[in-house]
């Protein structure tokens, strides 16, 4: 096993671990894209989760990546060759998105130092629920490699996220059906 393999299975490891030991998605999610940054050795690591309406992409966490790049404006899918692509279930990768026309903000890509991008699904069943994406400085063409670690650390971010969505919904029913048992032990 190469320093590098070695390097994604250590941290697929620690994804997987850090998955298992919390519901809380904010903690998860901020560990998972810190995690892909150093692994990669990339700039930056980000991962959004399409919203209820499927229109725009919210963020969930990210590492690398400025406040003022952060709040540049939502992700429209629509909008977003790049993003459009992913969510049908593609890993996509960009040799330049400061001047690829499938890039929303080419601007502020320029204005943060971000050429290549890679981008995967996070899938539930098939059906995206969001996306990883990694940055990098330099004009950089991702292996197979690094391209199955992070679409691996996003089918393991899409069970976090699902986890954490059953267990809201479990905690809710059972505070329902707590409330409703001392509402007749109180008749």
């Amino acid at each position: 096993m190469t320093g590098k393999e070695n390097d994604y299975f250590i941290s697929l490891y620690h994804v997987a671990k850090v998955v298992n030991a919390s519901l809380s998605p904010a903690e998860v999610l901020e560990k998972i894209v810190t995690c892909v940054t150093k692994a990669m050795r990339v700039k930056a690591c980000s991962l959004r989760v399409l919203e209820s309406r499927k229109k725009r992409l919210i963020m969930g966490a990210y590492c690398g990546l400025s406040e003022d790049y952060v709040r540049k404006g939502p992700i429209m899918v629509e909008e977003s060759g790049l993003d459009q692509k992913a969510l049908q279930g593609q890993t996509i990768w960009l040799k330049n998105a400061q001047t690829d026309k499938d890039f929303q903000y080419n601007q502020k890509a320029l204005s943060e130092g971000i050429k290549s991008v890679l981008v995967v699904p996070l899938l539930i069943e098939n059906e995206a629920i969001g996306v990883l994406r990694a940055y990098s400085q330099e004009e950089r063409e991702f292996d197979e490699d690094e391209k199955k670690f992070l679409e691996a650390v996003a089918n393991l971010s899409a069970i976090a996220l699902e986890n954490a969505r059953l267990h809201q919904a479990l905690q809710k029913d059972y505070d329902l059906l707590v409330a409703h048992k001392y509402r007749l032990d109180d008749n």
